[in-house]
């Protein structure tokens, strides 16, 4: 059975379409009118093995604040649609991944409990067009939608470009392995019996 979402939501800051495949193989359109945003979402696309189409039209005239918390608030209603009752999938993953100067964990639990812990750093305020402190808001956003605990975490980094995409594909990574069916998974793997 196919795992796809298809998201559609508008309101006077934002109109917001998507469509999220969990079982796919990394191939992403995404157009959010900030550059290093839609980078940012094909890595995690890519490395996640997920396809992923995203359409923002947003107020950037104002600033990036609710393209960038909008589209992780529709992204992150996309893949708790996708993951439907959530049995036989491994509930958990995680991903430490290096890129050049930066180091990030993330680690991911689809309990159904949304949590957020971000423990980063920037040097700069901005990264191509993208402000830096809209990165927390994105994943905020994403784990809060979803009903996702989150964890992310930056060991050391000195470039925000590297740190940043670092958290995307690790994302990517952990979420992949989280959403991964279990063969020896009966139903959901919780001693409760639901996720």
């Amino acid at each position: 059975m196919a795992r796809t979402a298809e998201i559609k939501r508008k309101t006077r800051e934002t109109e917001i379409e998507t469509t999220l495949a969990l079982d796919g193989t990394g191939v992403s359109d995404v157009s959010t009118g900030i550059g290093f945003f839609d980078h940012m979402l094909q890595g995690f696309s890519k490395h996640g093995f997920f396809d992923l189409t995203l359409r923002v039209n947003g107020d950037l005239e104002v600033d990036g604040h609710h393209t960038v918390e909008d589209a992780g608030i529709v992204l992150g209603t996309a893949i708790r649609e996708a993951l439907g009752d959530k049995a036989g999938i491994r509930r958990y993953g995680s991903s430490v991944l290096p890129m050049d100067d930066a180091l990030c964990l993330c680690a991911v639990d689809l309990c159904g409990r949304p949590y957020l812990v971000f423990d980063c750093a920037f040097q700069t305020e901005r990264a191509g067009g993208l402000d830096t402190e809209l990165v927390r808001e994105f994943f905020y956003a994403v784990s809060y939608s979803a009903g996702m605990n989150l964890h992310i975490k930056m060991f050391h980094g000195d470039n925000t470009h590297h740190m940043i995409e670092a958290m995307f594909k690790a994302f990517g990574r952990a979420l992949d392995e989280a959403v991964a069916y279990d063969d020896r998974i009966a139903g959901v793997l919780s001693t409760k019996g639901a996720l």
